[in-house]
């Protein structure tokens, strides 16, 4: 794949912080939220990052299905130990939810808006969107694995007809293609600098 994303050179493009300390690139999977409990043990380190170029079951919240044309989003889920119960997993998804906002806006001087609990549009269309799921450790903090899916280069044909006029990307909305390495860069960097102000103590 002519574009497709580099875990080498999206972890020599983070500072040293939690997220993306391990980054991972999957051709293809099913879901990267199963991807990453597959792949996990119980010494991953938090921060871990899975991404797949094509997800053939990425799953939405309420088991809507995403659909993900290969090559074309960031699609990736990040293996947390946030230290909150499974009760509090939506303030995970805010967090995540306004980080891909933040990092839309930064980096292109789009207005995106969060459409709560999970999702981001711009101009009324969903171009991003979280799913958060918690799991029980038994005598080890909860794990959460945060699942986020960017739509970036696509056009609307790359949408099931049924999504066309509900679904953008970021190329869409800016009248160009994207750099999509540059982009995982900048939305890691900010998802990894608002979770430590949030979730990790200090000193840590």
């Amino acid at each position: 794949m002519a574009d497709g994303l580099v875990a080498g050179e999206l972890q020599a493009g983070l500072a040293s912080g939690v997220i993306g300390r391990e980054i991972i690139v999957l051709e293809q999977t099913g879901s990267t939220n199963d991807a990453i409990l597959q792949i996990a043990n119980a010494n991953s380190k938090e921060g871990l990052v899975v991404f797949a170029e094509h997800q053939t079951a990425g799953r939405g919240q309420r088991g809507n299905r995403w659909e993900s044309a290969a090559g074309k989003g960031l699609w990736f889920s990040i293996l947390l130990r946030p230290g909150l119960d499974l009760a509090s997993s939506p303030q995970l998804t805010a967090w995540a939810a306004e980080a891909v906002s933040g990092a839309i806006q930064n980096e292109f001087s789009l207005t995106p808006v969060i459409k709560p609990p999970n999702d981001v549009h711009i101009d009324g269309r969903k171009v991003g969107g979280v799913l958060v799921e918690m799991r029980a450790q038994e005598k080890a903090a909860h794990l959460a694995i945060a699942g986020i899916g960017v739509n970036v280069n696509q056009s609307r044909e790359d949408f099931p007809k049924e999504l066309q006029n509900r679904a953008i990307s970021l190329a869409m909305a800016l009248g160009k293609q994207i750099d999509r390495q540059s982009f995982a860069i900048a939305l890691l960097r900010k998802l990894d600098r608002t979770y430590r102000e949030k979730f990790v103590s200090a000193g840590l």
